[in-house]
């Protein structure tokens, strides 16, 4: 009985870790008008990930607000590179659109590199 709680523990604990380090990525679900917000809390030393696929022709009007300065970027892999249409180092807020010139999984993403607990609010629009 004992040896069976250990293991159920142990695969409990394995599985909250394995959801908390896919926490961090959100996938873009966009609503009927084409908006998507989220917020988030970002520890020190950790980030927070929007994304998904946009092809050619989309255009998406992006702000956001955080409550300490916040490495940010948008990126998109092309096999082992990573390109970057927007990249702001030490921000607490930004906005502008994005211009898709090349079908992707674009990420819209944060990086906590301060001694503080972030927050930060995000609202993306579709613009076409």
């Amino acid at each position: 009985m004992q040896k069976t709680q250990i293991a159920l523990t142990g695969m409990a604990l394995v599985m909250a870790q394995q959801a908390f380090a896919a926490s961090h990525i959100v996938e873009i679900a966009w609503s009927r008008d084409g908006a998507f917000a989220h917020s988030a809390s970002v520890e020190p030393g950790k980030f927070v990930e929007l994304c998904g696929k946009l092809a050619p022709g989309d255009a998406i009007h992006w702000e956001f607000a955080a409550s300490v300065p916040v490495d940010f970027n948008i990126h998109y892999h092309v096999g082992k590179e990573a390109e970057f249409p927007a990249k702001q180092a030490q921000v607490s807020s930004g906005q502008d659109t994005l211009r898709v010139a090349v079908r992707e999984d674009y990420c819209w993403m944060w990086s906590n590199k301060s001694s503080n607990r972030a927050r930060i609010d995000v609202r993306l629009q579709r613009q076409n």
